[in-house]
């Protein structure tokens, strides 16, 4: 699909400084710009670029002004940084544009959807789920029976949602990703076997939740395991049952949460990071990378290391670390002297 500047300014609200029918139809870095791609300049260590790139369209702050000859086609904008957001936010819209049920998919005769809906080929639907209006369910994605997904919700290829699932209005859930698994839930019994137990509960994902590839879900024992508004969780992390996350908390990748743990609102959680099950995390905590959460975190903590530290804690210790082998070397010393003078 090809744009022209002008049709890309009058999206942006922006002036076109050059010709107004250049065209293009991708995005690109400004050092990577070739004949028919769009950038953008905000930074101005990235300046030098604007002069050699090849884009054919060049997004830039209203009160630039070139010191030399560009070849670019100028949209100028307030702000832009944010135009070109606002741009790839268009674009991500059209890319995903898809309407109609692709053949073959099998709906089940009890489940509803709403308008504008796209189901891709090979995806399948339930009993008695019901969807909303301007869904995208691509192909070989799996929606068990009484799953509710609300509007404006997009499942790529490959995700799985098990029954009972309540997912929110304006939701992402990323290829491969699995919600509403069995939790981990074992019992030993007089033989010194496990028994598994039965997990009946479910997943809520409240509104405007992404969740990323390959990451995990699992449904609650009893009750449900509940994500809130706004969380964004990235790639390939594990949620165990009856967890809570509270709104607008962001996880990276492969951290995994243990079961009945609860973590407040405004949480900001690295990669790698593990949590214990049956403790409470307040609000604003945040985590470095790779730490270890082993006890009850209170509002506004920043923790590192394992087992975690308080974040200056944490910084303190390692100088001390770092130079341990030199300590002890002097400590040697010190007793070597105190000998020789006894």
């Amino acid at each position: 699909m090809k744009f022209t500047a002008e049709q890309i300014a009058e999206v942006l609200e922006g002036k076109v400084v050059g010709n107004p029918e250049a065209e293009v139809s991708e995005l690109s870095k400004i050092e990577e710009g070739h004949s028919s791609s769009l950038t953008f300049l905000s930074n101005p260590k990235y300046t030098q670029y604007i002069y050699t790139t090849n884009a054919a369209i060049c997004i830039v702050n209203e009160d630039f002004e070139p010191e030399k000859e560009i070849t670019s086609t100028l949209i100028k904008v307030k702000d832009a940084y944010q135009a070109f957001t606002k741009l790839l936010q268009y674009y991500n819209q059209v890319k995903h544009s898809k309407t109609g049920i692709e053949n073959p998919s099998y709906i089940a005769s009890s489940a509803k959807y709403g308008e504008n809906i796209y189901i891709g080929a090979f995806a399948y639907i339930g009993e008695n789920v019901v969807i909303g209006d301007n869904v995208k369910i691509y192909p070989n994605a799996y929606i068990g029976d009484n799953t509710k997904i609300g509007d404006n919700v997009m499942v790529f290829a490959g995700a799985k949602i098990y029954s009972e699932t309540v997912i929110g209005n304006n939701c992402v859930i990323h290829g491969g990703a699995i919600v509403g698994a069995d939790g981990f839930g074992f019992a030993p019994n007089e033989k010194g076997e496990y028994d598994k137990v039965p997990q009946i509960g479910n997943v809520i994902i409240e509104d405007n939740v992404d969740v990323g590839a390959g990451t995990s879900i699992d449904r609650a024992t009893l009750g449900s395991t509940v994500i809130k508004k706004g969380v964004k969780l990235d790639n390939q992390i594990q949620i165990a049952h009856n967890v809570e996350i509270g709104e607008n908390t962001v996880i990276a990748a492969q951290t995994g949460v243990a079961g009945s743990t609860k973590i407040g609102k405004n949480c900001i959680i690295g990669g790698q990071v593990g949590i214990v099950g049956h403790i409470t995390i307040g609000d604003r905590v945040r985590i470095q990378a790779q730490s270890g959460i082993g006890r009850n975190v209170k509002d506004g903590e920043a923790l590192q290391g394992s087992p975690a530290l308080g974040y200056n804690d944490y910084n303190k210790a390692y100088v001390h670390f770092k130079n341990l082998p030199k300590s002890i070397k002097t400590l040697h010393n010190l007793e070597k002297k105190l000998n020789n003078n006894g």
